[in-house]
C-alpha cells in the first residue's frame, strides 16, 4: 500500500476526489440501512459516521506527508458536513 501511496501525486484535487468518494459509498450504505431497517428509520446520524471516516483517511495521508491530498479530504469533509446540515435544516 505504501508503494501506491508514494506514486500518488500530492494534489488537492485527488484528495477532494477521495474525500467525496468514500462518504458517497458509506452514506449510500447508510441510506440503504435507514430505508430498509424499520428500527433505524430515524437514525439520520448514520450519515455523520460516513463523513467521519474522512478524518481517519485524512490523518493517514498527513502521516505520509501527502499534505495537499489531506487538505483536499478536509475540504470534502466540510462540504459533506454542510450538505448534511442543509439536509437536516431544510
Amino acid at each position: 500500500m505504501n508503494d501506491k501511496l508514494r506514486k500518488l501525486n500530492d494534489s488537492v484535487w485527488i484528495g477532494l476526489g477521495i474525500g467525496l468518494f468514500i462518504p458517497a459509498i458509506l452514506c449510500g450504505i447508510a441510506w440503504y440501512i435507514i430505508h430498509h431497517v424499520a428500527s433505524l428509520s430515524k437514525a439520520d446520524l448514520l450519515y455523520i459516521g460516513g463523513i467521519a471516516v474522512n478524518a481517519y483517511v485524512m490523518q493517514y495521508f498527513f502521516k505520509y506527508n501527502k499534505l495537499n491530498i489531506g487538505r483536499g479530504i478536509l475540504a470534502a469533509t466540510f462540504l459533506c458536513a454542510f450538505i448534511f446540515f442543509g439536509y437536516k435544516v431544510f
